[in-house]
């Protein structure tokens, strides 16, 4: 008897509880499902993309050749035009990333449930942002270099282009989220929406908005490097040529010059952030 009460009968637990018993176990076969869908698919994409360990290690060695040659690095004869062609390409991520933040100010207001209540702008407005956001940068430099010509200019509206669709999400989610209660207080002493907006709302995310463009320039220094291969500007089309060429000591040469003032705009924006972010919350 002792024994029966210790271990009860599984048999009738599980009739007892048969919806709670069969919540988990239908669980367990969707997860087992899910896995078993995702290793199939990365199977069949291991083969169709002919995936080869042989090939994988003669590329490996190939790369310790291409490494071997990449020392020392070395600027060559065009050391100035390497300067100038690296400014140009902050240049571009500098002025794109800003038009971008301008652009995309009012659209994440426009966006966001709390400062538009009209369904269908905020469905246009998000649809919008998402459809830009869609295509990537190179894929803007393309279209931008066949509407304007080769250069840097068309290098900036493809980074701003690009940009708007992203600040756009990231600046309405951000407005969503702040604390209503001080565009409440505005509006409470008699002041209109837009009075609410402007001293209730934006002094909420004007940090955090700007700790995003913040991060998204130095991310576009290196988006800028990219784009400059297909012709809109910057230090990127000296490194295309340098690879074409087989000169790789100054490949390795741009490389350091890029890491080195990704680096440097990292760790400046970074104190930047810091000090935009710590000093609002120090006041609250």
């Amino acid at each position: 008897m002792k024994t029966s009460r210790m271990f009860p009968d599984q048999a009738a637990i599980r009739a007892h509880h048969a919806a709670l018993v069969a919540g988990p176990q239908r669980e367990r076969w969707v997860t087992l499902a899910i896995v078993l869908v995702m290793a199939g698919v990365a199977l069949l994409a291991v083969v169709r993309l002919e995936f080869s360990f042989a090939r994988l290690g003669s590329g490996i060695v190939q790369l310790g050749t291409f490494l071997g040659l990449m020392v020392p690095p070395t600027p060559g004869t065009q050391l100035w035009a390497l300067l100038k062609a690296l400014a140009e390409t902050v240049a571009i991520a500098f002025l794109g990333t800003l038009l971008a933040a301008l652009i995309a100010f009012p659209l994440g207001f426009l966006a966001a449930r709390n400062t538009m209540a009209n369904r269908l702008v905020r469905f246009l407005t998000r649809r919008f942002s998402d459809s830009i956001r869609g295509v990537d940068t190179l894929i803007w430099a393309l279209i931008w270099i066949n509407v304007v010509g080769l250069g840097p200019f068309a290098g900036v509206l493809a980074i701003m282009t690009s940009d708007i669709g992203a600040f756009s999400k990231l600046y309405s989610e951000a407005i969503e989220a702040i604390d209503r209660r001080a565009g409440e207080g505005v509006t409470s002493t008699g002041g209109s929406r837009i009075h609410a907006i402007r001293f209730g709302i934006v002094p909420q995310v004007m940090p955090v908005l700007i700790s995003q463009m913040l991060y998204y320039f130095e991310s576009n220094t290196r988006s800028a490097t990219i784009i400059g291969i297909v012709g809109a500007g910057g230090i990127g089309l000296y490194l295309a040529e340098m690879i074409r060429t087989y000169e790789w000591d100054q490949v390795a040469f741009i490389i350091l010059m890029i890491l080195v003032t990704v680096a440097a705009i990292d760790f400046v924006s970074s104190r930047l952030r810091l000090a935009i972010v710590g000093e609002r919350t120090g006041r609250l």
